[in-house]
């Protein structure tokens, strides 16, 4: 009989080749396809699937092993606590993004404030800034629209409707005069000709998100020259980068005039984060 318990057993050598962790990602596609979380399977290892949900189970995992991301195979992807719907025109989040998410909730003044995020793909920043900070008024722009379909959708599922989004390649969508207190992005940063393109789950995500000109700081540098623009007296911008490339993003920052410029580490130990602020204009 195929209960949960011997699916598994299988599962994991069907994965034990390609997945660094073919335990948990059995389990999580098997509670995905049975509608449940995995301490049920735990609790109900006898229980026998039926003949479509083991199909169902059998084609995902088939599709796992060949190297397709466990999000796009779920249809979620747990960011900051929410849950978000994903799919192959959004960026897949990444735990090292929410150390931005932690950058922009220290820097900016937690009770009232006009936040940008750039690039929002699937919502995911903007979404976990409006959840920690109420009061704050968030915007996400993206340039794809099925990309602003999945980011809308998120926002609610999560009850949280005050997110608005927009669409426009970066800050084209934005009418002259808009400034903000914050503006933070995860933009593409990947060299054209990197081998990792190649590798692993981005092979399956939409190259837009991820290659950004010959060495994958051309919307760095875009938005860069742009965002002074957009930004209020001592408002920051801070960026998610590749882990070499901390210093020239610094000294773009500080080539557009930005004060307070610094890098900041992943929970890894990589530079991943850089930032600045605009200067205060004092009257008198």
């Amino acid at each position: 009989m195929n209960t949960i318990r011997a699916l598994l057993a299988d599962a994991r050598q069907v994965l034990a080749a390609t997945a660094d962790t073919p335990a948990l990602e059995s389990e999580i596609l098997l509670a995905h396809v049975l509608g449940q979380d995995r301490s049920w399977l735990y609790a109900h290892p006898e229980h026998a699937p039926t003949a479509a949900e083991i199909t169902a189970f059998t084609k995902r995992l088939a599709r796992r092993r060949d190297g397709h991301p466990i999000a796009h195979l779920t249809g979620r992807r747990e960011f900051w606590s929410l849950t978000l719907s994903v799919s192959r025109d959004t960026l897949i989040p990444r735990p090292e993004t929410e150390g931005l998410v932690e950058i922009a909730l220290e820097v900016t003044p937690p009770d009232d404030a006009d936040i940008l995020d750039l690039g929002t793909g699937s919502g995911a920043i903007a979404l976990a800034l409006a959840n920690e900070r109420p009061n704050w008024r968030v915007l996400g722009v993206d340039r794809d629209a099925a990309a602003l379909e999945i980011a809308r959708a998120n926002a609610r599922g999560l009850g949280l409707p005050s997110v608005e989004f927009e669409r426009g390649d970066w800050f084209s969508a934005l009418p002259a005069g808009t400034s903000f207190d914050l503006i933070v992005c995860n933009p593409p940063y990947v060299a054209q000709d990197d081998p990792h393109l190649a590798r692993g789950d981005v092979r399956f995500e939409p190259v837009q998100a991820l290659v950004a000109g010959e060495d994958g700081l051309d919307d760095i540098r875009a938005i860069i020259g742009a965002a002074p623009g957009f930004l209020r007296p001592g408002g920051w911008l801070w960026l998610e980068h590749g882990r070499d490339q901390g210093s020239r993003v610094v000294d773009l920052l500080q080539g557009q005039g930005f004060q307070q410029v610094a890098l900041r580490r992943d929970l890894a130990g990589q530079e991943r984060y850089a930032g600045g602020r605009m200067p205060v204009r004092f009257l008198g």
